[in-house]
């Protein structure tokens, strides 16, 4: 069947296509990283090609991140208000142990017992003077040791040193490639490991001070004088030379046969397929070389990258078929954001538009000047053959890069779907069974994962090519991952109404917080069920097993008036719930059914409950409470938690001995689609045991990733605090999530003194800060070795030595149980602390907040704070595009 052809172009793209677009910039910039890259034999662009300049069809672009996944309502909920006394538990008593160093790495400890007490520092001083620490020092170790190996392999620097030299040529040679050539010539001198940038020679051996060359240039026979003077001696294992180091290790994966696809190396030939669903899994390796508090490191991690089989031509074809009236809108929503990759050159590109109005009929322009169009181009180039010639292009739009000369370079990619695939799960939420195969294939337990490093090792050692290459840098790896010890912090307690209790060494509580009562639970005395008519026996069998089950959890819940509609229409949805809480205004809640995943309907109630008409809602899908009876009891407790949360009710908690404390979770969400806003959410503690919560959400700029209005969201969180506790906070904690190690500066700079601007509202109010960041993507593993035997580690496992930053306050905590896999930690940055709370304090409170995300009954990766952060933000820019009702501030609507 021949396939359909796409509709007509849409309105002509504004100006012609192929130039790139320049804006002056103001001040001499350092010589780009691609130029050191090309000094090695390794430039970015190959050589021999003609490559097209402005628009291009992806050469040369820097391989973005994929985008976040969505997470969906129906799991246990939170909580709101009511107090319970603290137990009575000190932070630094855990186990015995002595009161841990207060701020600084290395400081002395106050006596035992010690309380802390917040110090705020005069206001002159600047956060970066509060946060910054000595390289290396580290706090001495407390809890209990256990026995761990790390995914990273020390690294041996032989070479007494790196040396930096400046080079000129006179005459004067203006091309940077003639230049290389002319300093090759000279091999007998510089030797024949370099890196050249035109300018600025590194070599691992020394030259006398002033070195004189002469050589004649090709062109015109004149003879030109190259002096060469050294500048600068650098520590081999000095920041400077790293990006060196990672160019070499780049072309040892190379050596072994790997290709580079993004930023990581995989192995095609090894891939699994799985035909059945037309995917495929590549095996590959995440490496990186860093500088560690313990020195040099070569960071390795296993990983995988599913390709699909169907391009993005052919996923545009099955949304046509199923689209007609709508294809352009669905193919942008549903392609917008995505990332695909290019197998004639195996790059990775995220998809930001689609450009309707061109084909790969129409040219653009190669650096020569020549224009030419996408299909001549990929015949000629690639030997390609591009079939459908009026098929749409996709747009990729890469970050903004300086040219040799400090101006500033925005090169837009476009891309011919039918040579570019699709990467990632497709569907997960649809087909349950693909996810689990695939996942079978991924997942490797500790054993499985640390015996992939040890391949990888394995072929390094036993390449003459690839030791070889690593040798001619003076750099030698160990033989095996590093080893070293980490701790075990305390276990905590968790408390409900009547008690509290030790939870299981999963440290998860599930079946507790059914039998028992919750801390406070909220009456449910007026709420509306709406169901359409063909599922009323489910809506009856859902309220028989609300009644019957909410008593041993404390809640009480009466009989619902019940919204029977004709049929599951959004409009009919929408009219009857909005005529119904316009006309009731002692509604507490609203549950709806809906009768499968339609995005759509639950959009259309949720801006309903949340922006028009305030009122916290649940959605049930249908499917979820057909089955067996156990499934349908077991579906409704964790409902009823829900509901207990969203309606201000609080369901477990541990103890907090910091009295007056806030704690406070951020986090960005961004929505790819065109003109879509970034939403910060922002949540707050208003209580002293940590189970009520504040929030509010700003939109933003697009992809802008640092928060702009935080000065006005801490006012109104300190405001509302004031007015439950008639206090205010004495220490503020903070967990940033979504920061980037590029963007700590910028958070330290500009973010926490707009947060500390907001002090000055109150009078003579100058609180602690401690403000963390909250990095979940990281590649550090964390094995527990008992008699040879990998495993993973314990909840509750920290690591701050050896593998952390020399240049910031850091640890990895691994808060929460993998059954299946390796367990990832998550990292920890504490860019300031002003309130006398030690390192081992900002762990101990960071884990007890891993226990209090009431849409788990357990621990979880990253604190509760910013999870909630994480779901309002979502709700708000993935569903609502708008800021939610203020009336629902004070409760945990968004879970």
């Amino acid at each position: 069947m021949e396939p359909p052809r796409f509709p007509g172009p849409g309105p002509a793209a504004p100006g012609p296509v192929g130039r790139a677009q320049r804006a002056p910039e103001h001040g001499p910039a350092e010589p780009p990283l691609h130029a050191l890259l090309q000094g090695l034999g390794l430039g970015l662009q190959p050589r021999g090609r003609c490559l097209p300049r402005g628009v291009r069809p992806g050469i040369g672009v820097r391989p973005p991140e994929p985008p976040g996944g969505r997470s969906a309502e129906g799991a246990p909920g939170p909580a709101d208000p009511g107090s319970f006394p603290a137990r009575g538990r000190v932070l630094w008593r855990g186990r015995g142990d002595a009161l841990p160093a207060p701020p600084g790495r290395g400081a002395p400890a106050p006596a035992h017992g010690t309380p802390c007490t917040a110090a705020a520092p005069p206001r002159s001083l600047p956060p970066a003077t509060a946060s910054r620490v000595a390289p290396g020092v580290k706090p001495p170790p407390k809890g209990t040791t256990v026995a761990v190996g790390l995914n990273s392999v020390r690294i041996q620097c032989q070479n007494e040193a790196v040396y930096q030299y400046h080079v000129t040529f006179s005459p004067e040679v203006q091309c940077r490639s003639v230049r290389l050539a002319m300093l090759k010539e000279h091999r007998a001198v510089t030797g024949d490991v370099t890196a050249f940038d035109g300018s600025i020679l590194f070599l691992p051996i020394r030259l006398p001070q002033l070195v004189t060359l002469k050589v004649q240039r090709r062109s015109d026979g004149e003879e030109v004088t190259i002096t060469i003077q050294m500048t600068k001696v650098l520590e081999p294992s000095s920041d400077l030379c790293i990006p060196f180091y990672n160019v070499v290790f780049r072309r040892v994966m190379r050596i072994l046969d790997m290709q580079l696809v993004g930023r990581n190396f995989f192995e095609p030939a090894q891939a699994t397929v799985l035909q059945h669903y037309r995917l495929q899994i590549w095996p590959g390796y995440a490496v990186s070389i860093r500088r560690k508090d313990g020195g040099l490191f070569l960071l390795v991690d296993a990983i995988h990258k599913v390709i699909r089989s169907d391009s993005v031509l052919n996923f545009m074809h099955s949304i046509y078929k199923q689209s007609l009236g709508t294809f352009q809108e669905e193919c942008i929503k549903q392609l917008v954001g995505s990332v695909v990759i290019t197998r004639y050159n195996n790059r990775t590109y995220r998809i930001d538009d689609i450009d309707w109005s061109k084909t790969p009929r129409d040219t653009f322009t190669l650096a020569s000047g020549e224009d030419v169009t996408f299909v001549s181009y990929y015949s000629k180039t690639y030997g390609i053959t591009i079939r459908e010639l009026e098929q749409p292009l996709l747009v990729h739009r890469p970050k903004e890069k300086l040219t040799p000369e400090g101006k500033r370079c925005l090169d837009l990619v476009l891309l011919v779907p039918e040579l570019a695939f699709m990467t990632g799960i497709p569907e997960i939420r649809k087909d349950s069974r693909m996810l689990k195969d695939v996942m079978r294939e991924m997942l490797q337990s500790p054993r499985q994962h640390y015996l992939r490093l040890s391949s990888l090792l394995h072929r390094i050692r036993h390449s003459a090519e690839a030791s070889q290459e690593l040798l001619r840098w003076g750099l030698h790896l160990d033989l095996d991952i590093h080893r070293t010890e980490g701790r075990i912090l305390p276990m905590e307690r968790i408390n409900l109404r009547h008690g509290s209790f030790s939870p299981t060494e999963d440290l998860s509580w599930s079946k507790v917080v059914v039998r028992e009562a919750s801390i406070s639970a909220i009456s449910i005395n007026y709420w509306l069920l709406v169901y359409p008519k063909r599922l009323q026996n489910l809506a009856k069998d859902l309220v028989s097993a609300m009644e019957s089950v909410c008593g041993p959890i404390g809640m009480h819940v009466g009989h619902p008036a019940l919204v029977e509609l004709k049929d599951d229409r959004i409009e009919t949805y929408a009219r009857t719930i909005r005529s119904t809480l316009n006309s009731e205004d002692k509604v507490q809640i609203l549950l709806c059914i809906i009768s499968g995943s339609r995005e759509d309907l639950y959009a259309a109630i949720k801006k309903l409950c949340c922006v028009q008409c305030p009122v916290p809602s649940q959605v049930i899908n249908a499917q979820s409470l057909s089955g067996q009876p156990g499934k349908l009891r077991s579906v409704v407790q964790k409902v009823l938690l829900q509901m207990n949360c969203k309606l201000g009710g609080e369901l477990w908690g541990v103890d907090i001995p910091l009295k007056q404390l806030m704690v406070i979770g951020m986090d960005v969400y961004h929505d790819h689609r065109k003109g879509m806003r970034s939403v910060i959410g922002f949540v707050a503690s208003m209580n002293h045991v940590l189970t009520r919560w504040y929030s509010r959400v700003v939109f933003q700029m697009p992809h802008q990733e640092i928060a702009d209005s935080l000065r006005l969201c801490l006012a109104d969180a300190l405001q509302h605090f004031h007015e439950m506790n008639h206090c205010l906070p004495k220490k503020i904690v903070v967990f940033r999530d979504g920061v980037s190690d590029s963007q700590l500066d910028t958070v330290l700079k500009y973010e926490i003194p707009q947060m500390q601007k907001c002090f000055d509202t109150f009078s003579s109010y100058e609180p602690g800060m401690v403000v963390v960041v909250v990095q979940k993507q990281n590649s550090t593993n964390f094995y527990t070795l008992a008699a040879e035997q990998f495993a993973s580690p314990p909840p509750g496992t920290v690591i701050d030595h050896t593998v952390t930053s020399s240049q910031w306050q850091d640890f990895f905590l691994l808060a929460h149980h993998s059954p299946q896999g390796c367990s990832i930690p998550t990292r920890y940055v504490c860019l300031l602390n002003t309130a006398n709370l030690s390192f081992e304090h900002i762990q101990r409170l960071t884990f007890k907040l891993c226990h209090l995300y009431w849409n788990w009954p357990g621990t979880v990766r990253v604190p509760a704070p910013c999870h909630y952060a994480h779901k309002l933000a979502f709700l708000s820019g993935h569903i609502l595009h708008r800021e939610p009702s203020a009336q629902l501030c004070d409760k945990l609507f968004f879970l």
